[in-house]
């Protein structure tokens, strides 16, 4: 409970603190759990697990949740690494997504600690003012976002229904708001052919090599046919065993993006045609498999960033709007089902860019731990600010289906 709240009431009745009490009591809770939400961040950057495979990172994170009296809902996602939490029973519900995922080799190059701490920070400062705002904190374990797309996973198994808006921030070298992603989309891609002696019987063979020779041009020449903004990547991954055989077969993966989700399926429609092009030029067989999750792209809800971008101010941060689409991120996807933010919160990694070794060294710095605790008061700060503004709040209940 809060001590000494300055009241008003909303429409619905909801009881409305003093921002400053709010503020106040945010700021409390955070530094009450500091110690748990820094060694937390720590731990799972002391020990990064790849994409569906954070089994310690979940446990971590667990561990603190219930220490907080977070509940663990009887229904839980069918992935072994995501979970669902929550703390209290008000009619706005407010999701809060931790990422823990690292990348191979790399670890947590994309400072997914920082991701992931945040949100648990955000989560427990919440759940301080659950009962006066009248909402229910949940916390969601999103896993896989370097790879599959985990939250697509839970928006697609319903944990996403009852959510009235969701944040998360990402680890980054600068304070940012507003920004959106890029749609993306990956295939890995098989062409089988027929394997025969290069020099004595070539005409036996079906050259798979050939088939993604073409595919690959193909693909080359559409390029200035595709819509503004797109990108397609492509890499062979394999080409054939030996010089004097004919390739049998050919493996490739194909990397799409594009600057939103309409865009995107006008890039597959093509890429597909152009694969099909091989495999009909060569008499070669395809097999196109799609790698996790197509992610849509990121869109920011204005009255969020506003609020985050004044709570992170009010902490002495200068936080910029930036509406340019950065990389690509499956919270692009809970952002087109629910008002959302995923805003950049910075510390100082020495010009280092993002999936870097050089980046994952900073993960665990004194400016890492400032940015978590100032990015949990923001998502907290901002989702406050919502919740008790007459307009919004209406346009919660709308969001999540009232």
């Amino acid at each position: 409970m809060i001590a000494g709240l300055n009241s008003g009431t909303l429409g619905s009745g909801v009881v409305l603190p003093s921002q400053g009490d709010i503020h106040a009591a945010l700021d409390s809770e955070v530094l009450r759990w500091k110690s748990d939400i820094l060694d937390l961040s720590h731990a799972i950057h002391a020990d990064p697990e790849l994409g569906g495979q954070e089994f310690r990172a979940v446990k971590r994170v667990r561990r603190v949740l219930r220490k907080a009296g977070f509940t663990f809902d009887e229904e839980q996602p069918e992935q072994p690494t995501a979970f669902s939490a929550r703390f209290g029973s008000g009619q706005l519900v407010v999701a809060l997504c931790v990422e823990y995922d690292a990348l191979p080799e790399i670890g947590h190059a994309c400072g997914h600690n920082v991701n992931a701490a945040s949100a648990v920070g955000a989560a427990l400062a919440l759940a301080a003012v659950a009962g006066q705002l009248d909402i229910t904190v949940k916390v969601l374990g999103t896993p896989a976002e370097e790879t599959t797309g985990g939250k697509v996973d839970l928006i697609e198994a319903g944990f996403f229904d009852d959510v009235s808006l969701a944040m998360m921030v990402h680890a980054g070298a600068a304070d940012v708001v507003g920004g959106s992603s890029l749609a993306m989309s990956m295939w890995d891609v098989l062409f089988e052919g027929r394997p025969a002696h290069a020099a004595a019987a070539p005409s036996e063979g079906v050259n798979a090599l050939d088939a993604l020779v073409v595919a690959q041009l193909a693909i080359a020449l559409a390029r200035q046919q595709l819509p503004v903004g797109s990108i397609v990547s492509l890499i062979v991954t394999e080409g054939g065993s030996a010089v004097n055989v004919i390739p049998e077969r050919t493996r490739a993966s194909v990397e799409m993006r594009a600057p939103g989700i309409d865009q995107l399926r006008i890039i597959q429609d093509k890429v597909r045609r152009c694969l099909e092009a091989g495999a009909h030029a060569s008499g070669c067989i395809l097999q196109v498999t799609r790698k996790g999750n197509d992610y849509a792209e990121l869109r920011q809800d204005a009255f969020l960033s506003h609020a985050y971008r004044e709570a992170m101010q009010a902490k002495g941060r200068d936080v910029a709007f930036n509406a340019d689409p950065v990389a690509s991120t499956d919270m692009g996807n809970v952002s087109q089902v629910v008002p959302a933010i995923h805003p950049m919160v910075g510390y100082d990694v020495r010009g280092a860019a993002h999936h870097t070794a050089d980046f994952a060294a900073f993960g665990a710095s004194a400016g890492a731990d400032a940015a978590i605790l100032d990015g949990s008061f923001g998502m907290a700060a901002a989702a406050c600010a919502a919740v008790t503004d007459t307009e919004m709040r209406k346009r919660l209940f709308r969001s999540a289906g009232d």
